[in-house]
């Protein structure tokens, strides 16, 4: 008898907690009387129908949850974590990413009990939470608990990635997948030679609706179709924030072995606005970026984000507003560049919008151009500045707002499908009738590669050359794109995703 006037005591402390504040207009009363953490959560403002699962759901994805106790008549729950630790980060969390229950915003606060005296005899409250414990700790439900878990249907979902023709990373899947709900924890592998990828929601619910809207459908068009299953796990445990793994609740863990880190900006914007995450942070690949060009995937606004780059570590020798245009040109249609002035390593290039921005970061970020690895990244400049007028600036400021090299002025132009990474292999097109092979392999060995493999198509307009190295390939590109082989008909050179 003992636990239930236990539960009682609960139910009306829960009642007092919220005094004067039930409705949760009062939110300055309500700051006052915070309570100390603590690793019981107070979750207010709950939607009529959710389910005790859907409220376990919340906290899964910082630890072990180990009881709970919903007050259906009042929209309110109390959520014990197995760790004041647990729950710390997941009200930290929940600060700045404001959590959903059936697309209904709910309030979570520290609660003013140290722990859940609930009455055992809540049958399927224990056996939700067994089986939700059992699950993550890498053991099988039982029988009787399958039950209660296929109800806390998983937040994680299982990707593999069919047809992958173009490189699919971790941030174009968080880019596609948050358009249902938080997506919490991303890790990627590849197994059996495909890729694949354990995505977690901070809600079931959101995995379900992820699953129905996307299971089947093409990131790109014609490829990279996307094979959509619920995991058998419930929660990632995430080790290292790279390019293969990504805990978005814990921007504070190391990147691991040789992996590229999030660097300390990064971490304190996810930590700060995770809204600002889909600008900033997330480079979409060729595939998503060329096809939400094209309107063939709708992928969340980048809210805010600029379509202006900023480039370091450039070769202040060699670089020009006309190489640059040209490599960032493969990239989307290049409005503007500005070399600095007081900074000639560093350029500015405004690009159309900002897709087309994205899209050049992921793919050049970490190139070699003239024998540097030159870093991209957004600028917080919204446009490019042209010098005042009269003002000599040594030419280092370009306007290509009018320029006819645009490869993507035509909507839904072919070279959205042929956007490529860079690569040693490169796209010929546009070759005047009576060019030989000699001619080519002569002019790109001049560039300064050495060709190592060339191949006309059936109807010798266009080739496949293969340098060296990339780097080669990248200054072969800069060198002759747009280069007039005679009779006014100028060579197109792009990356190809073939090798010969």
């Amino acid at each position: 008898m003992d636990g239930i006037s236990d539960v009682a005591v609960g139910v009306k402390r829960g009642s007092d907690e919220l005094n004067g504040a039930s409705n949760g207009s009062d939110s300055k009363k309500l700051r006052v009387e915070e309570a100390p953490p603590s690793r019981v959560l107070h979750i207010r403002k709950l939607p009529n129908e959710a389910s005790e699962t859907e409220v376990i759901a919340l906290g899964l994805p910082f630890g072990k949850v180990t009881n709970i106790l919903t007050l259906k008549g009042k929209n309110q729950a109390f959520l014990e974590m197995g760790t004041e630790e647990a729950a710390i980060t997941m009200v930290n969390y929940y600060t700045t990413v404001t959590p959903h229950v059936r697309n209904v915003p709910v309030f979570i606060q520290y609660s003013n009990h140290k722990e859940l005296k609930t009455d055992a005899g809540n049958q399927r409250t224990q056996a939700v939470l067994q089986a939700v414990s059992a699950v993550q700790s890498g053991g099988s439900p039982s029988s009787d608990v399958q039950e209660a878990l296929a109800a806390a249907s998983s937040p994680v979902l299982r990707i593999i990635i069919d047809n992958m023709f173009y490189p699919v990373t971790l941030d174009v899947l968080q880019q596609i997948f948050s358009k249902f709900g938080t997506v919490m924890k991303i890790i990627t592998f590849t197994k059996n030679n495909q890729f694949q990828a354990l995505l977690q929601f901070s809600d079931p619910v959101n995995a379900q609706q992820a699953k129905l809207a996307l299971d089947g459908q093409n990131i790109y068009n014609s490829c990279c179709t996307l094979r959509i299953d619920f995991s058998k796990l419930v929660n990632l445990n995430v080790k290292y924030n790279n390019d293969k793994s990504r805990d978005y609740t814990r921007p504070e863990l190391p990147a691991g072995d040789g992996q590229p880190s999030l660097d300390p900006t990064v971490a304190a914007a996810f930590s700060k606005d995770s809204n600002s995450l889909l600008g900033a942070l997330n480079p979409l690949s060729a595939a998503a970026a060329a096809a939400a060009a094209a309107g063939r995937v709708a992928l969340a606004g980048q809210a805010g984000s600029s379509g202006v780059l900023l480039v370091s570590n450039l070769n202040e020798e060699m670089v020009t507003p006309q190489s640059l245009f040209t490599l960032f040109g493969v990239y989307g249609d290049v409005q503007r560049v500005k070399i600095l002035y007081n900074k000639k390593d560093s350029a500015l290039i405004q690009m159309s919008d900002a897709n087309q921005a994205q899209l050049a970061m992921s793919h050049l970020n970490g190139q070699k151009m003239y024998g540097k690895i030159i870093r991209v990244t957004l600028s917080k400049h919204q446009t490019v500045a042209l010098p005042r007028d009269g003002l000599d600036d040594q030419g280092l400021t370009k306007d290509y707002a009018n320029s006819p090299l645009h490869r993507f002025k035509k909507p839904g132009s072919k070279n959205f499908q042929n956007i490529f990474p860079p690569s040693a292999t490169l796209h010929l097109s546009n070759i005047p009738q009576d060019v030989t092979e000699d001619d080519l392999r002569l002019l790109f060995s001049n560039a300064g590669g050495t060709v190592k493999a060339f191949k006309f198509f059936q109807d010798r307009k266009m080739a496949l050359i293969q340098m060296s190295t990339v780097e080669e390939a990248i200054q072969a590109l800069i060198d002759l794109h747009n280069y007039n082989m005679g009779g006014n008909q100028h060579l197109r050179v792009s990356f190809s995703k073939s090798t010969i």
